[in-house]
């Protein structure tokens, strides 16, 4: 999903980007190895990227949930959110760094469901936090804990829609292009 409106500031870079831009933009290559094009574009506010940076991390280390299941909770939301560029990036990161099975991975794009019953549990109670803006159903909260989740992971639940809205509607706004490592799960809403 794209917007009507498109962004058209150039993607900075470390040569091109000064102040706290340039700051932003080292600490992403940092802590991912490279640049990807959301970010070089997410960096016109430094304040925006720095968040989602530490958001993800602190998501990354602190939620309770394992890889694979961190990477469903986001492809989730991001094909909830229909971003084009972050399905594809949780569809390669899920698939070559946390372990999802592929059928899952598929399932999660195509909105079906997957055989593994926690798995489905957290894509269904994730994709109700999406849909509801934070409002689920007592029975929706009820199948989430009763699939061996705890009540705090709701907040981290809540902390995955955060920083996925933030990447999620940059790119729509951006029309952001798919990394080249990414174009492989390329997937339009």
């Amino acid at each position: 999903m794209l917007s009507e409106y498109k962004i058209t500031l150039d993607p900075l870079t470390l040569e091109n980007a000064q102040g706290n831009a340039r700051a932003v933009l080292e600490k992403a290559k940092k802590q991912v190895g490279f640049i990807p094009n959301m970010y070089a574009r997410m960096a016109h506010s430094p304040a925006l990227l720095d968040t989602y940076l530490d958001g993800y991390a602190s998501f990354r280390s602190q939620s309770g949930f394992s890889p694979a299941e961190q990477e469903v909770i986001f492809l989730v939301i991001s094909r909830e959110n229909g971003c084009e560029y972050c399905v594809a990036a949780h569809s390669t990161i899920a698939g070559a760094a946390s372990g999802v099975p592929v059928d899952v991975i598929q399932a999660v794009r195509n909105g079906s469901t997957v055989q593994d019953a926690r798995l489905e549990a957290l894509i269904r109670f994730t994709r109700s936090m999406v849909k509801s803006r934070g409002l689920p159903t007592r029975s929706n909260v009820e199948q989430f804990l009763a699939a061996g989740f705890e009540e705090r992971q709701i907040l981290e639940i809540i902390l995955a829609i955060s920083i996925k809205t933030l990447s999620n509607y940059t790119n729509h706004l951006f029309h952001t292009p798919l990394d080249a490592g990414f174009s492989k799960w390329a997937w339009k809403d």
